[in-house]
């Protein structure tokens, strides 16, 4: 539990945050969170987030806390307000030196953690494709390839990435195993506010890498029905670490032509 001072009130926290430094308002923690989400691409560039209630819920705190937040993000030109019907908060590409700049303190400020979390979720994403292999049924089966064929089928960017988080979703019930599922869950909530969808990185060379994780989901779904538990893990555990490879992109396209790094907060 946290005392909510910007609103007087004791939340619980629905997603852990990342805690990053010592005399941070609870305002500051819950932009950096934000700025986190959309640098790793959690929501595409065009995207309208959550509504400050469900950011508020998915973060355990209070809606104040969560606007209050938003409109740094707007300020730093990372999100964009829309009123009237069809309104809400969208993602804006960041293009000015504040905030790549923004974007490159808060990563460096926790980097460590991160890589260390992603790491966590390729072992994971292993653990839960060798599963698969081990107890899939012909039900399960259909249903994988299935999902394989819309994601091959999809369009570039938020299709694409719809499609790709129903087919992990659909590996990781192969599994049979809530415990695992729910795993999976915890450590992706820990980064990704859009979890169990997975974070699709910037517009560069998204195409490429859509066609490389289509191999990748190939060999998963080959491995699953082979039953080689083996094969699968391995295959499972380097497909999930293309976050990481998302992680190490946003912290390079941010530190490119902005000022030094200074301190985490964005205040």
């Amino acid at each position: 539990m946290r005392f909510d001072a910007e609103e007087g009130s004791e939340r619980g926290r629905s997603a852990p945050l990342l805690g990053l430094v010592q005399g941070q308002t609870l305002t500051d923690e819950i932009a950096d969170r934000l700025v986190t989400a959309l640098a790793l691409g959690d929501y595409l560039p065009g995207a309208r987030l959550p509504t400050e209630r469900d950011l508020a819920a998915m973060l355990g705190v209070g809606r104040v806390t969560v606007r209050s937040a938003i409109e740094r993000l707007v300020g730093l030109g990372l999100v964009r307000k829309q009123q009237g019907r069809g309104g809400g908060s969208f993602v804006v590409e960041p293009a000015t030196l504040e905030a790549r700049a923004s974007i490159e303190r808060v990563l460096s400020a926790t980097w460590d953690k991160l890589i260390d979390q992603h790491e966590a979720q390729s072992w994971m994403h292993g653990a839960i494709a060798a599963a698969a292999a081990e107890r899939r049924t012909d039900d399960d089966l259909a249903e994988l390839k299935e999902r394989l064929e819309s994601y091959r089928s999809a369009e570039s960017g938020g299709a694409a990435q719809k499609a790709d988080e129903a087919l992990h979703l659909a590996i990781a019930r192969a599994t049979h195993s809530p415990a695992l599922q729910g795993l999976l869950v915890t450590l992706e909530s820990q980064i990704h506010l859009s979890a169990p969808a997975h974070p699709w990185g910037s517009e560069r060379g998204r195409r490429d890498m859509e066609q490389r994780a289509l191999i990748d989901h190939e060999e998963i779904v080959a491995a699953i029905e082979a039953g080689d538990v083996v094969r699968a893990h391995e295959v499972g555990r380097v497909h999930a670490r293309i976050n990481m490879e998302h992680l190490e992109n946003a912290l390079r396209d941010a530190s490119q032509d902005g000022p030094d790094s200074g301190p985490s907060s964005l205040s």
